[in-house]
Parts: C-alpha cells; structure tokens; sequence
C-alpha cells in the first residue's frame, strides 16, 4: 500500500513493474527476479537456504516450464557444492557430518519431487494400456472371468472415445463390434477354457486396446494444455485394470474346480471308490485317457495321488506313450527319477535313449543304473551296447546285481555285437556265477549262432544255472540243425 509521500512517477513505474510480472506469470513465463540465485561465496548454510528457496519454488510449480526451471537451479545448485570449501567427514567416526553429502542427498530427494510432479504424460497411458493387454493375453480366464474381462474391454473404449475425439477411437469399437457379429455367426476365434461359444475371442480384445493406445499416441497430448483429458483417459486405464483384477482367472478356482470344469470327473456315473479322483484316474485308465491321467498328475499334489497315476502310466505302457507324457516323463527322468525311468522302459520310449544312457556309468548310484539298464533293454536302445558291454567288465564295487541287469538288457536289446564281450565274461570262471548265466541268457536271447555256439560250449559246468542256460542253447540248435 502507498503512505502518500511517495513521488508519482515512483508509483507510476512500480506499477508498471507489476503489470510486467503479472502478465509473464499469465504467459506461463519464470522471471528473472522470482528465481533464486546462488550465493557467490557458497557455505552450507548458504546452499541450505539455495535449496530451501529452490523447493519453495517447486511447492508453486504448476507448469512443465515451471518444473523445467525448477530443474535448471538443482543443476546450479550442484554446482555451487562442487565448489563450495566444505569440511570432509572424520573417516574413524560414523556418526561424524558430512555436510557435502548431506547437500548432495537434498539436491537428489528434490530433483525425485520434480519427476514426481511432472506428467502425467500420453505416454502413461499407452504404458497402462500395453499393460492390461499384457494380461489379458497371460492370464487363462475362467468362462466368468473372459466375460467380465470382456465388459471391461468394452467399458474403456467407450470411455476413451469419450475423451478422445479421433478416428482411432472408433476403430475399437468397431473391432469389438465386428467380433460380436462373427460370435452371432458362430465364427468366433479362440476364447478362455471353457468360455462360452459366444465370448469375444482374447485377441480381439487385445486388438481393440491397440488401437485405443495409438489414438492415444497420434492424439499427441500436452502435460498442460491436455490435462483434463489425460486426468480421463488415466480414469479410464485405472477402471480397466481393476476390471481385470476383478475377472475370475483360472487360478482363482479350487483344485477340484479346475478338474470339474476339464470334465475329469465326467466319466463318473457314481462314486464307488473314494477318493472320488482315484476312482475317476481308475476309469481314465481302462479308456485310455492319456491327458486326464497327466491332469491329475499335474492338479492333484498329494503323493497318494502322484503315485497311482505313475502307476496308471506304467500298468499302460504303449498305451500310454503320447507326445505330453514324454515330456512329462522325460522331465522327472532328467532328474534321476527312477519310478519314471521305468515307465519310459515299459512305454519303449526310444526318444529317452539319449538322456538314460548319460546314466549307465553312474556306479555311485546302483539303484539308478538298475532302473536304467533295464529301461534301456526294453527299450532296445542299440545306441547303449558299448556303454551297457563296459559295465559287464567294469572293475568296481558296484552293486553285484547291476552287472548281471546289464547283460540281461544286453539280451533284450539283441545286437550282434554284443556276443563278443557276453562269451568272454561267461568263458571267465572266475566270475560270479548269477552274471555268467545272465551272459548266457542273454546270448540265447541274441540267437545267432555263434551266440548259441558260445553259451552250449558250458553245458558240462559245474554251475547248474550256467548249464542250465547250456542245455537250453544246445536244443536251440539241435533245432536249426538240417535232417538227413
């Protein structure tokens, strides 16, 4: 206010001053005299007071400008610190100051505020949009779920053709409408376990945010001047992600949900074992139903479960042997998992060669290589002669069992190769007995008759199992023999 002793033309340009300041603050303008200005000979309490200056002019921030001036000063506030003739900490006390960085710690809580207050920019939205397409697609919805992830679809684009006056966002809309004409026509695409036939497919959905995050991205909107329409389109995107938080997903049903709506427990007229998912495993089995044993397999986590359903498999055996339960199997047989090395065996799962013969060396574990060679002879894997042939000969303290399995796997395999190293180890007396007649099994199994020749040359042992396996060569070839 004036006291009336001052002169006119004082008044007169202090008004104008006014009028000046008050026009650029109209204009969005920083003036020069509204900023604050570093001190020349900068301390620690001169820079406090900077930074306390420069924050009080980011509490009035209300432009992009604003914020970008606000940012301007942290820069020469940095500055001033890097030069200011500051005290270093005593390095042998923890709790001594720090002055430098306790100042440089300021600067970066206050330039956190600014990125805090800028924005919210298109780009956010585009961000929100691209993420709740990401979970429509991730996510497997229930029949419940699709529909009301649906409805939230179809909510936000209405809303954004509200806040966006562009032709992209009609495009949505008429992609969702088009989806619902094809559903009415019985051509709709892929759609949620168990979705109803007339649900808007997934990627129709995805599609239509699509092409509401372009309209967004060619609409090109101003942190200012677009505020308003921003503040809605942000609306928007929170109300379509609770949407979407809100829609029943797979995982929200229980175990015996899930099953149910799979049709594992269709093939029950009536509960007559308990619990009522073995007595649907039992009948999934007698009719060959591959993908519902894995089901249960893959839903039920009890043990019991677990290993009825392994016990299914194997008690299958070909029967069993689909693309799925390889995978499956051949995962846990990675994994040294006996039970399903076994299973594989019975399935004569020729694709598992590979990964079972990594396992006949393996003499620190005999109970694996007893699965194994066993698999492997049923297998018929002929790529494992050489490595089954060395652990007949291996010099060891495996398990006295394993060597005789490997020459039993040997014989079932019925490569010639194998006589050579099967007639030396029953040709040495000095071996165990149970591996020799294991030998001579398994080159009466081979058949060819140096095979024969090699196993009737002990018919007169004095091990009656060993003679026994002679004998039963020698008939063998009194049989291919010519008459007269």
């Amino acid at each position: 206010m004036s006291n009336g002793d001052d002169d006119p033309a004082d008044a007169s340009e202090e008004a104008d001053a006014a009028g000046d300041a008050e026009e650029a603050a109209d204009a969005g303008e920083s003036t020069e005299a509204a900023a604050p200005t570093r001190p020349d000979e900068p301390t620690e309490e001169s820079l406090n007071e900077y930074l306390d200056e420069i924050a009080a002019l980011l509490d009035g921030a209300e432009t992009e400008p604003d914020l970008d001036d606000v940012d301007a000063l942290l820069d020469d506030a940095e500055t001033g610190v890097e030069e200011a003739d500051l005290p270093d900490p005593d390095e042998d006390d923890e709790d001594a100051d720090d002055p430098r960085g306790d100042l440089e710690s300021r600067i970066t809580e206050l330039r956190e505020d600014v990125d805090d207050a800028r924005g919210p920019y298109g780009s956010d939205i585009v961000e929100a949009i691209e993420t709740a397409a990401a979970t429509l697609e991730d996510t497997e919805w229930t029949a419940a779920g699709h529909a009301d992830a649906a409805d939230a679809v179809r909510a936000f684009v209405d809303a954004s053709a509200d806040a966006i006056d562009v032709e992209s966002g009609d495009d949505a809309e008429e992609v969702l409408d088009a989806a619902d004409a094809e559903d009415a026509a019985g051509t709709g695409g892929t759609a949620a376990v168990d979705a109803p036939a007339d649900a808007v497919p997934i990627e129709t959905l995805v599609t239509a945010l699509d092409s509401v995050a372009d309209a967004v991205d060619d609409a090109d909107l101003d942190a200012d001047d677009d505020v308003d329409t921003i503040s809605a389109l942000l609306a928007a995107t929170d109300d379509l992600a609770d949407g979407l938080d809100d829609a029943e997903e797979w995982d929200d049903l229980e175990t015996h949900e899930q099953l149910r709506a799979q049709g594992y427990y269709d093939v029950l007229g009536h509960y007559k074992d308990f619990p009522v998912e073995w007595a649907a495993l039992k009948e999934h089995e007698a009719r060959g139903n591959v993908d519902m044993i894995l089901l249960a397999l893959d839903s039920l986590t009890s043990e019991f479960m677990e290993r009825h359903c392994l016990e299914a498999l194997e008690r299958m055996g070909k029967r069993g042997k689909t693309e799925a339960s390889l995978d499956e199997l051949l995962g846990r047989a990675e994994k040294r998992d006996q039970f399903a090395i076994r299973i594989l065996g019975k399935m004569a799962a020729t694709e598992a060669t590979e990964t079972l013969v990594e396992f006949v060396p393996e003499e620190s574990n005999p109970q694996l290589q007893k699965a194994t060679f066993k698999s492997l002879g049923e297998i018929g894997a002929r790529e494992a002669v050489q490595p089954l042939a060395n652990q007949l000969s291996a010099d060891s303290d495996t398990d006295e069992l394993v060597r005789p399995l490997a020459a039993r796997a040997l014989g079932l395999i019925g490569d010639a190769r194998a006589v050579d190293p099967l007639a030396d180890v029953l040709a040495d007396g000095g071996r165990d007995d149970d591996l020799r007649a294991a030998a001579g099994w398994a080159l009466r199994q081979i058949g060819t008759r140096e095979a024969l020749d090699a196993v009737a040359d002990h018919a007169d042992e004095h091990s009656f199992i060993v003679s026994t396996e002679a004998e039963k060569a020698k008939r063998a070839l009194d049989a291919t023999a010519p008459t007269a």
